[in-house]
Parts: structure tokens; C-alpha cells; sequence
């Protein structure tokens, strides 16, 4: 898949776009689809969360 068919999240507006459209530092991705790029903050929430949590683990 070209990163013209992926999905990207554009932090500056919220908005979902198909291709490289915003600009590198305004965008997350690339998704394989438009749902889940949608989801684009709340996967980075989880993995944060998840990372934290290993880095707790560890320093126990």
C-alpha cells in the first residue's frame, strides 16, 4: 500500500486525510484505514499508558 492509500491523523485540525496532506510534524500515521486513523489519539493515550507502565515494571 503507497502512503498515498494510508490514512493519517493532522493534529492541527482533527482532521482525517488519505495521503500525506498535512504537513510531517502535524501528522500520525500512516493507518490502514480512515476508523482508524480516527482513533489516531486514543492509540497514542494507550501505547503511553503502556510504555509507562513497562517503565514501572521495570524500575520495580
Amino acid at each position: 500500500m503507497s502512503d498515498d492509500e494510508q490514512w493519517y491523523y493532522c493534529v492541527a485540525d482533527g482532521s482525517v486525510r488519505q495521503g500525506k496532506e498535512s504537513r510531517g510534524l502535524d501528522r500520525m500515521g500512516p493507518y490502514p484505514d480512515r476508523a482508524t486513523a480516527q482513533r489516531a489519539l486514543e492509540i497514542a493515550a494507550e501505547r503511553n499508558r503502556a510504555a509507562d507502565q513497562a517503565d514501572r515494571d521495570w524500575n520495580d
